[in-house]
């Protein structure tokens, strides 16, 4: 099987990428490596803001093990519900993962809910701490999002736009490619080639301009819980677009209508009512009293560290 991979109005040709690396006789799939260190990059920035905002740190070491477990089940689940045709007449093969099937929206769903039981166990607030986690999980996606590269998987459709993927046909499921995709297969060395938009690429970026805002913007949130909302809001722009790009959307039954799409919109439109609500709620005092003795904190252990 061919591996290259190639961006031609970039010029860049990588001749051999490889989907798994073998170390004493066992293959390790570029995926699930990426997987692996995405979740060590989340979990080392949500323990130093855990540590900036005066937050025990070894609070999210423990969350993260409980967080993995069900983010994966829940990705499976979603995946698996959205393309039951797939798998009902095979229920065992609902548990294969290694051929692939989860979806970071069911990942998000169980992560989430994962930090609201741990927090109403542990009595800690939910609000700060899906504030605290949310740089963490950017910035898993932006570094999870190349396990799609290694697997030639999530792409969009036919471009020649600027960005333009090349994958070998022989490199991808077959399923995946359209009649688009065919009537401008290129020929690269004697083989065909389809060119496509890479998805994983526009998401990294996005993500990469999310993670900064929220940076900048931590010290500047009235109130418990906008620094999350802020992230869906983000997130959910960015899928929205990004989704309709993609030829291997799930979709709502039979109604050709891509859920993932649709949740992002869900997404969109509560993430920006409740940060309304919550900066209308600050005429108050009691959110925004909240918000700033964080905020004096986090001024306070700057000047300390500097």
């Amino acid at each position: 099987m061919n591996t290259a991979i190639n961006f031609p109005h970039l010029g860049i040709y990588l001749d051999h990428v490889g989907k798994s690396i073998s170390v004493f006789g066992f293959d390790i799939a570029y995926y699930g490596i990426t997987m692996g260190l995405s979740i060590l990059l989340g979990l080392y920035l949500a323990e130093r803001e855990a540590k900036r905002t005066g937050q025990d740190p070894d609070t999210y070491t423990d969350l993260v093990i409980y967080a993995i477990v069900f983010s994966i089940i829940c990705a499976r689940a979603y995946y698996v519900i959205f393309s039951w045709d797939n798998y009902k007449d095979n229920l065992l093969s609902i548990f294969n993962l290694r051929q692939g099937g989860i979806a970071i929206y069911g990942a998000i769903i169980g992560a989430v809910s994962t930090v609201y039981v741990y927090s109403r166990v542990k009595k800690l607030s939910f609000l700060q701490m899906v504030d605290t986690a949310c740089i963490g999980l950017v910035a898993g996606q932006i570094l999870g999002r190349w396990g799609n590269f290694f697997n030639r998987e999530a792409f969009g459709g036919y471009t020649d736009g600027l960005f333009a993927m090349q994958l070998p046909v022989s490199a991808v499921r077959a399923h995946e490619i359209t009649e688009e995709m065919w009537a401008h297969v290129q020929i690269v060395g004697g083989e065909q080639f389809i060119q496509v938009h890479p998805t994983f690429l526009y998401e990294c970026l996005w993500n990469l301009g999310v993670i900064c805002f929220l940076y900048w913007y931590r010290t500047r949130k009235k109130f418990q819980g906008e620094l999350f909302l802020t992230y869906l809001l983000g997130y959910g722009l960015g899928r929205v677009w990004i989704e309709g790009l993609r030829t291997d959307q799930l979709q709502i039954g039979s109604t050709g209508i891509p859920v993932s799409q649709v949740l992002a919109g869900v997404l969109i439109l509560f993430s920006l009512c409740m940060i309304l609500a919550g900066r209308k709620r600050n005429t108050s005092g009691e959110v925004f009293e909240q918000a700033d003795e964080h905020q004096e904190d986090d001024r306070s252990t700057a000047g300390k560290n500097g």
